[in-house]
């Protein structure tokens, strides 16, 4: 028997009110660990890009602004 044969019968809120909260109680645990792993990585690279950024500037700010020396 197929899915789709066995929800065919049902109500309209079985199939779109208490399959989706079952699913949520039962896989909750994992889609919060997942999304906070996720967050956690996206914000990690947020300050990444910025720390990266800042320092290009101040490098090319030092290396503009003390003319041409030479190497350090």
């Amino acid at each position: 028997m197929a899915v789709k044969e066995i929800l065919a019968g049902m109500p309209w809120w079985v199939k779109w009110i208490a399959i989706p909260v079952i699913a949520l109680v039962v896989f909750g645990g994992l889609i919060t660990s997942v999304l906070s792993f996720v967050i956690g990585l996206l914000f990690k690279v947020l300050v990444f890009v910025a720390l990266v950024g800042g320092l290009v500037y101040v490098v090319r700010k030092f290396t503009a602004s003390s003319g041409s020396r030479g190497d350090w």
